[in-house]
């Protein structure tokens, strides 16, 4: 088994990974919610009451504003929380060492990193053309 340390992260990468992750659970929650509002403001439309319209109305249309903003929402504080998240990881890893992590591979042998490849180009001589790969 081969011993890794992760010893730095991407603040905007960590952040990135924070947004869509609590946005996926905002929208969970969201509809949760809106669905929540939009029964009641059914139930107070279908009342019968002098203002029960108006109420239900809004609930309506309060619950599908809930569906919306709060995945906005809980993606915007993910943002946020990954950027700080982050920050403090390198800080710490910095002070203490990153995390380690054991990796074995699937069928039970030692995890080898592969080695970096550079390409299959030879080395540059001056006043040769070079070859890009893109």
């Amino acid at each position: 088994m081969a011993k890794v340390q992760i010893k730095r992260v991407g603040v905007f990468s960590c952040a990135k990974i924070y947004s869509i992750t609590l946005a996926a659970m905002g929208l969970i929650v969201g509809i949760i919610y809106g669905l929540i509002f939009m029964v009641v403001g059914g139930a107070m439309m279908a009342g019968g009451g002098r203002d029960s319209g108006a109420a239900g109305a809004s609930g309506l249309v309060i619950g599908l504003i809930m569906m919306i903003a709060i995945p906005v929402f809980y993606g915007i504080i993910g943002f946020i929380g990954g950027i700080i998240g982050g920050l403090v990881y390198n800080v710490a890893a910095g002070v203490v060492g990153g995390l380690e992590l054991e990796l074995e591979n699937m069928d039970g042998t030692a995890y080898a990193p592969p080695a970096p490849n550079f390409g299959d180009q030879p080395p540059y001589t001056p006043g040769q053309q070079q070859q890009y790969p893109y």
